[in-house]
């Protein structure tokens, strides 16, 4: 016997393995706004070999997710993951900071074992 709450069908999105700060998110829009990208616009966020440390981060807007992308959703914004990088960016947050020294986007990964002082490659 089905009860109705089983029978119900989960129209969730799922839970993006990505996260962005607030202060990442509004930096992103407003990279959305300048370029007039599509209203399916979003953020890649990608990790790919290379970096002084064997991986790299990689963040982009797009129009629209690639094929084998994973479309999920943090703060508002669309984020673009493909299945290689999918498996380094479980539960990362992304920060926007600005320093004296200058600004940019962060990453706070917790499957990075290893860094450098560049703050955008890592090792897994």
């Amino acid at each position: 016997m089905q009860t109705e709450s089983a029978a119900a069908v989960n129209t969730e999105a799922p839970a993006s393995p990505v996260m962005l700060s607030e202060l990442a998110a509004t930096e992103v829009r407003r990279y959305i706004e300048e370029q007039g990208a599509a209203e399916t616009a979003g953020l890649r966020v990608g990790v790919l070999p290379g970096g002084c440390s064997g991986f790299q981060y990689g963040l982009n807007i797009e129009d629209e997710p690639g094929d084998d992308d994973m479309t999920f959703e943090s703060q508002g914004i669309r984020l673009f993951v493909d299945p290689f990088s999918l498996q380094y960016l479980q539960g990362t947050e992304i920060d926007f900071v600005s320093t004296f020294q200058g600004s940019g986007f962060t990453f706070n990964n917790p499957n990075a074992t290893g860094g450098c002082g560049c703050g955008s490659s890592f090792t897994a």
